[in-house]
């Protein structure tokens, strides 16, 4: 009965997830009592949630010099393609994790700097903080859009909400202002 209660409160895992498959099989194919062939009669099959940790890699981006040898004068070579933070290591990948584990996830800057180092990634809570405050410049025009397309709306809601936030200098927190706007255009019940 607990095995029966186990299995049912397990689920299936969803169909859109890749399927590695790993077959156990059998070493020798002959009969252990008369040595004729097996023949394969079905099989079981179990699955197993697993997952690849985030894996942190360097592109690097070469820019090769082509120089002219008849005049010696020209120096030839393609543009370096754009940063979201100039002069930053950062892909707008890595930016984009950071902000999805702070806001979406709840999890402060300082504890992804400690996931961070347990990788070998030294990066400081003030450099992600940069990053954060760099992408919230880029969001600007995402966030102008939003903001005209409630206030376009005949019923408008709100919530405010406070929150302890770090008071920087005096080792203390002070009280912070959330505030949640959400439009509902669909008519009366």
């Amino acid at each position: 009965a607990q095995v029966a209660k186990r299995r049912t409160n397990r689920g299936s895992l969803p169909a859109h997830l890749p399927r590695i498959e790993v077959v156990v099989d059998i070493d020798d194919h002959a009969c252990p009592c008369c040595r004729n062939n097996l023949h394969r009669i079905g099989e079981d099959v179990s699955e197993k949630l697993d997952i690849v940790p985030a894996q942190f890699r360097v592109l690097v981006v070469r820019r090769p010099k082509y120089a002219c040898r008849a005049c010696e004068e020209v120096v030839v070579q393609a543009p370096a393609p754009a940063r979201l933070i100039e002069g930053g290591i950062p892909t707008e990948a890595t930016v984009a994790q950071v902000l999805v584990s702070k806001y979406a996830d709840h999890l402060p800057l300082y504890r992804q700097a400690q996931i961070y180092k347990r990788q070998g990634i030294d990066l400081d809570r003030s450099t992600l903080a940069d990053w954060v405050g760099r992408a919230a410049w880029h969001l600007r025009p995402v966030h102008q859009r939003l903001l005209d397309h409630l206030k376009s709306s005949s019923k408008l809601f709100a919530d405010e909400t406070t929150a302890p936030v770090l008071d920087p200098g005096r080792g203390k927190t002070k009280t912070g202002q959330l505030w949640a706007y959400a439009r509902d255009d669909r008519p009366w019940q």
